[in-house]
């Protein structure tokens, strides 16, 4: 159907017959002649048919926006360059044309915007945009690094089950009605989790996949209820080693995608980033840092102006933010607002505007519990210039290491005040083990299967909150883009987690006997690493919705507008699959 591509068109084929297929880009009738854009997924490429040439002219006139067309021609050289084009050197000559598929006027323009609703529903032509295939060009070229470097690294690539057993691993699942088994139901794998595990066990050693996973629930711009993971499993292999191998995959990602070379990834254990960013998840672009400043305020006047329960856990931390000169009242009361909508109790302030002139050379909302005394020492530990603004929030410490770290990430995505071009990433480790519900009941941060960090398997039942697991994630920009753990790999271990966190000795054997009882026959120390494809993607190609890198993905609704999925069934259809739905 063709010999050349669009894009692929060049001076070295000038006097050339060739033949190009694709779609009709633009056209352009200037009576005498008409030109052509022909596009392809290399590229576009500009042909003019000449009105002597009646019979193809005439074919020509009735050609509409996006027709499929094969187009016979010899490449000349143009009279004007087109910089703007790789093939703006050259155009063809055409002397033949066939119509493969006129289109219809299109729902979308490509040259405007247009919503969401509609380039999901036309979805297929929203992917023939040059933007859109270069993404998917991306996208493959991600999965082809990922491949070689795990080939040579001697991992094996082998597939999971996608029917499976429902088991209770964080978010709901999506169900299959088993027809052979009526009332019976496998579930789409919301992780590979137990099956990579079972591989290490079976002596595989060495495991990765490019697996599609499932997760019932609310979605937001960097989750969809069906996503790409890069999952990862070694035997004999720590944390320290696993983390060292990422490193490398995705230092290799970042030098062959964008030509960037990443430094050394920094590592801070999950306390400390909450302390400093108020976040798991911390952007290091971002130059603030939380700086508590709960010793300057230990006087009982200042307990009783902040309003501070001495039951808990208390701190008075603050960020120290460069552009207070372009706060107004008004913005103020804005983000304090917009905190306080979220469940904050009082946004406290102080804007510097003259050093030099102590508490009265501020605006501030403190300023009745403020001297100069006071006030040198808040200037020591923040290092405060004229035209920062300084915001308080004084509560218990986790409400404080919350809302400073909500407030950093605004302050960061609003004011351009650093090199949002930069690459920064982290490693979280030491995560705690557990948390704790608003009833009491612990549940485990990252999974069940996670083990503990050294030494902190004894006693864990007396002391939960203080026992920390074997856990990382890796963080790029603000974006959690892979997380994982030393697994759990003696049976009487994974029991004791189990009952600690409530699932009883009924539910164990039901949804993970298999796992429990595999664990008895010689399981091998583990970890792993399960690595968004998608969100690595989307940080890669700048995007800002995960939705933007996926060829066909769903609503914030779960649905898809293209096929209009989810659908009903027939009652037959149920009727067989032993499903009667309840009114």
């Amino acid at each position: 159907m063709r010999t050349k591509y669009c894009g692929n068109v060049k001076t070295s084929d000038l006097n050339k017959s060739i033949v190009v297929s694709g779609w009709i880009h633009k056209i352009r009738n200037f009576g005498q002649f008409i030109f052509i854009d022909l596009r392809d997924c290399t590229g576009i490429v500009q042909i003019i048919f000449k009105s002597i040439n009646k019979l193809e002219f005439m074919k020509c006139l009735k050609l509409k926006h996006e027709s499929c067309v094969q187009i016979f021609g010899v490449v000349q050289k143009r009279s004007k360059q087109n910089k703007n084009l790789n093939t703006g050197k050259i155009e063809i000559l055409g002397n033949k044309i066939n119509i493969l598929n006129l289109s219809k006027p299109l729902p979308l323009d490509y040259s405007n915007s247009k919503t969401e609703d509609v380039c999901l529903k036309y979805r297929y032509l929203d992917l023939r945009r040059p933007e859109s295939f270069k993404i998917m060009q991306i996208r493959n070229n991600i999965t082809c690094l990922i491949r070689n470097f795990m080939s040579k690294k001697n991992f094996l690539d082998v597939e999971t089950p996608i029917l499976t057993k429902s088991t209770p691993e964080g978010a709901r699942d999506y169900l299959v009605p088993s027809r052979n088994y009526p009332g019976k139901f496998y579930a789409l794998p919301q992780s590979p989790q137990l099956f990579k595990q079972l591989l290490m066990i079976s002596g595989i050693d060495r495991y990765y996949q490019i697996a599609k996973c499932f997760r019932d629930e609310d979605l937001r711009s960097d989750r969809q209820p069906e996503f790409t993971q890069i999952d990862i499993e070694v035997s004999f292999m720590s944390s320290t080693k696993i983390r060292s191998l990422i490193e490398k995959l995705i230092k290799k990602i970042w030098l062959k995608i964008l030509n960037i070379r990443l430094e050394k990834f920094p590592t801070i254990s999950f306390n400390q980033a909450m302390k400093i960013y108020g976040s798991d998840k911390p952007d290091l672009r971002n130059p603030m840092k939380i700086i508590d400043i709960s010793n300057i305020f230990i006087k009982k006047k200042f307990l009783l102006f902040f309003n501070i329960n001495n039951k808990y856990k208390n701190k008075i931390g603050l960020l120290c933010f460069p552009k207070g000169s372009e706060f107004s009242r008004k913005n103020i009361d804005k983000y304090s607002n917009d905190l306080k909508k979220i469940g904050l109790k009082k946004l406290f302030y102080i804007k510097i505007n003259q050093r030099e002139l102590g508490i009265n050379g501020t605006q501030s909302s403190i300023k009745k519990i403020l001297d100069d005394q006071i006030f040198q020492k808040i200037l020591k530990k923040t290092n405060a210039k004229d035209g920062d603004i300084l915001f308080l929030i004084a509560d218990k410490e986790t409400i404080v290491n919350k809302y400073l770290g909500i407030l950093r990430e605004k302050l960061g995505n609003d004011f351009n005040f650093y090199n949002k071009k930069t690459w920064k990433p982290i490693w979280i480790i030491n995560f705690p083990m557990f948390k704790k519900n608003s009833l009491g009941k612990f549940s485990s941060v990252h999974h069940p299967f996670t083990s503990f960090k050294k030494n902190h398997e004894k006693n864990f039942e007396k002391k939960p909150e203080l026992s920390l697991s074997d856990s990382y994630d890796l963080v790029i920009n603000g974006y959690e883009i892979g997380g994982g753990s030393v697994r759990i790999h003696k049976s009487d271990v994974q029991k004791k987690i189990f009952d600690f966190i409530g699932i009883n000795k009924k539910l164990q054997k039901e949804k993970f006997g298999f796992l429990i009882e595999a664990l008895e026959y010689g399981a091998p120390p583990h970890a792993g690493i399960a690595l968004g494809l998608d969100r690595i993607t989307m940080i890669l190609t700048q995007k800002n919705n995960i939705k933007d890198v996926i060829a066909f993905p769903k609503t914030t609704s779960a649905t898809c507008l293209m096929t209009n999925s989810p659908s009903e069934l027939k009652m037959s259809t149920l009727k067989k699959l032993g499903i009667k739905l309840s009114n």
